[in-house]
């Protein structure tokens, strides 16, 4: 039986300007990840957790939280783009043009704006990126611009493997 190596992320050396990543997982969100997300960010707008005042928003029903948006877009992006980081720089330009409801199924892609060598550190890049979360209808409901230190090949740390059995 053969045995062969999962994904490790890509490297410095292997994003190029203009590169587009469709990040493959999408994520339904539920009331408990809104409410819980909420609660543990200390968020006390009931918008977020409140069914009985958030019908009586303009909305009729409850936001998801838009920190729990950016957190779950980020997360979706990390194995095409900050597998191998070794730190986030930025978050810029967090743009919310549409609200996310509580049953919404969010995907994502990320496209490389630029990068560039590390003037201080010669084992890392600098790349910049641009994503965008949408939901099930197409419709955009997050943008941000990220900037990811990321090793470059040969230089992230070694990840533990279990032994073959």
């Amino acid at each position: 039986m053969a045995t062969g190596q999962g994904w490790a992320g890509r490297f410095f050396e292997d994003f190029e300007v203009g590169d587009v990543y469709r990040h493959p997982l999408g994520r339904t969100v539920t009331t408990a990840d809104n409410i819980w997300f909420t609660l543990l960010t200390q968020n006390t707008n009931p918008l977020h957790f409140d069914h009985h005042y958030a019908a009586q928003h303009e909305f009729g029903r409850p936001l998801v939280n838009s920190a729990l948006t950016l957190a779950l877009v980020t997360g979706q992006s990390v194995s095409d783009i900050s597998q191998n980081a070794m730190a986030n720089l930025a978050w810029d330009e967090i743009r919310l043009p549409h609200p996310v409801f509580e049953g919404d199924t969010v995907y994502s892609q990320s496209r490389v704006l630029e990068k560039r060598e590390s003037r201080s550190r010669p084992e890392v890049g600098i790349v910049r990126f641009e994503t965008t979360g949408f939901n099930q209808e197409g419709k955009v409901v997050i943008t941000f611009k990220r900037t990811v230190m990321v090793y470059k090949r040969g230089h992230a740390p070694r990840i533990a493997r279990l032994a073959p059995a």
